[in-house]
């Protein structure tokens, strides 16, 4: 009779959870939030803030400018944008100006030439932002989790420690989503990113502080990471770039939380920008040793890739429609390739795109190689503390008492309800190796496939609540282990950033940085946010 009535009360409370959810996207459709005299992010004054990473580095490497100059000027863009966007949730700015300051004395006692300065360090002086859940020493990593709000860092992520040797300046770290596995950026430790664009939508997740920061020129490179598309879809919602590489290229040492069971296989940590001319350098010193793995030193000529391209997954019916104004951008890229450029570019149908979020579930769900099961969200939303009780939580959270956000309460509710039988896994996992194969067999070494980041443009707050399959987009390739490149293709007529994926087969990173650089050429890549 007790299993019964807490059976009961569970169907109710997940019904009422429902009909609140469904309430508050119909309140954000209706109205947005927040309320803000102007919608998007001043525009950028500054000339050094519209500099990619590479120039800053060389004109600093040149003594052409100061990097405590550099420095100053992004803080000074912080100071007045941050406010708005809330992308970096905690500061280092007097120990990045007494780096800078160390780095314009080094360079005045003019010890080494041009040459020996970018081979040691390509991005000297570079100001860099950090995803909080990655470790940077001395800065919090709680990945949004309250129980973990005092966690210090006291060493850096792999990452990290490769990009300050190569010279770059951390101003700080980045929002995310709690315990960074949900698409809008908001946590009950940091509270929530909005996107410069227009501040009553979101940024995405879980580098979504990430993303907002670099779009409003608060910085200009950035550290990511991504299971199901928490690079790109930020990427895409900011109107930047963003880079999932093949797997095992990057480490993902120092990061929380950490992957386990196939999970460790499929994570990826990657770099965020501006600027498409960062990627690949970014790429390089990210991967540290893992870099000979990829071939970012074959050149690429573009005429003789092969492009294959879909507009949507099919019709899946847990996924939204895809926005005509995505799919005119697509076709757009599609028209140009093939009339412009004179490449070979082929429209495709693949029927198990259609399966996406069911393709990733079965990747996220499945054992590691050491026969390790993936670890329970439900148990890292207990890190640092005392075990949660989901039902629990999501009855405080209508009282406005848990810690928790409803994303994370309602993931660790229906984690064990979207379990496969045996019978339904071995059906998605013999699925997702008939689509592996057929993407292999179809691109090669020498093509590329273009697929939208997402079926609609940045939503509203909150929205994502009623629409939380959409992710599937992004996250299909995970779930494959390909690289993919999210790239901008300007604004839609409401303002808010159009993109696309480039997706190609492992350890072929260096085609899909290389379109990404002929996009940015011919489509004119991020657009600054308020610019008249």
């Amino acid at each position: 009779m007790a299993s019964l009535f807490s059976a009961r009360l569970q169907l109710l409370l997940l019904q009422a959870m429902g009909f609140l959810i469904g309430l508050i996207g119909q309140v954000a459709r209706a109205f947005g939030s927040p309320k803000f005299g102007s919608m998007t992010t001043p525009p950028v004054t500054e000339p050094l803030l519209l500099l990619s990473g590479v120039q800053l580095a060389k004109l600093i490497r040149q003594r052409k400018v100061k990097c405590i100059d550099v420095i100053q000027a992004y803080i000074n863009r912080i100071v007045d944008v941050n406010p708005l966007i809330n992308g970096i949730v905690k500061y280092r700015f007097e120990a990045a100006k007494q780096e800078a300051h160390d780095i314009d004395k080094k360079l005045a006692e003019k010890l080494e030439d041009d040459a020996t300065l970018e081979k040691k360090w390509p991005f000297l002086g570079v100001p860099l932002t950090v995803k909080e859940a990655f470790q940077l020493q001395g800065m919090p990593n709680s990945s949004g989790l309250v129980n973990r709000r005092n966690a210090i860092s006291k060493r850096d992520a792999t990452v990290v420690a490769y990009l300050k040797e190569a010279g770059a300046i951390p101003l700080g770290i980045t929002n995310c989503s709690e315990l960074c596995m949900w698409y809008e950026s908001s946590n009950k430790v940091y509270g929530r990113s909005n996107n410069p664009y227009d501040l009553r939508h979101i940024v995405g997740g879980s580098s979504g502080g990430e993303g907002c920061t670099l779009a409003a020129a608060c910085s200009v490179i950035g550290v990511g990471s991504d299971i199901g598309g928490s690079i790109r879809m930020p990427a895409f919602f900011n109107g930047i770039f963003g880079h999932k590489p093949s797997p095992g290229v990057v480490s993902n040492k120092g990061q929380f939380p950490v992957a386990h069971g196939a999970q460790e296989l499929f994570q990826c940590t990657g770099p965020m920008c501006r600027y498409a001319e960062d990627l690949a350098p970014m790429l390089r010193v990210m991967a540290g040793p893992g870099i000979k793995k990829l071939k970012l030193d074959e050149k690429v000529h573009l005429k003789d890739l092969k492009f294959y391209w879909m507009e949507h997954d099919g019709g899946s019916f847990l996924m939204s429609k895809v926005d005509p104004e995505l799919i005119q951008a697509q076709k757009k890229v599609v028209d140009h390739l093939e009339n412009i450029l004179g490449a070979s570019v082929q429209h495709v149908k693949l029927k198990q795109m259609k399966y996406s979020f069911q393709l990733w579930v079965t990747m996220m769900s499945a054992k590691g190689p050491d026969g390790k099961e993936p670890m329970k969200f439900v148990d890292l939303l207990s890190d640092h503390g005392k075990p949660v009780s989901p039902l629990w939580e999501l009855m405080k959270w209508c009282l406005g008492l848990s810690a928790h956000t409803i994303p994370a309460i309602g993931l660790a509710l229906m984690e064990s309800k979207i379990k496969y039988s045996p019978e339904k896994y071995q059906k998605f996992k013999a699925m997702k190796e008939s689509l592996n194969k057929d993407l292999m067999e179809m691109l090669g070494d020498d093509g590329v496939f273009l697929y939208p980041s997402h079926p609609t443009v940045a939503p509203k707050h909150h929205v994502p609540l009623t629409r939380p399959f959409n992710f599937a987009y992004t996250g299909i390739f995970s779930a494959l282990g390909l690289p993919v490149t999210q790239c901008p293709l300007g604004l839609d007529a409401k303002g808010l950033p159009l993109g696309i994926q480039v997706v190609a087969t492992p350890f072929n990173d260096h085609l899909t940085l290389a379109v990404a650089q002929y996009l940015e050429k011919t489509f004119g890549g991020w657009v600054c946010p308020g610019k008249l």
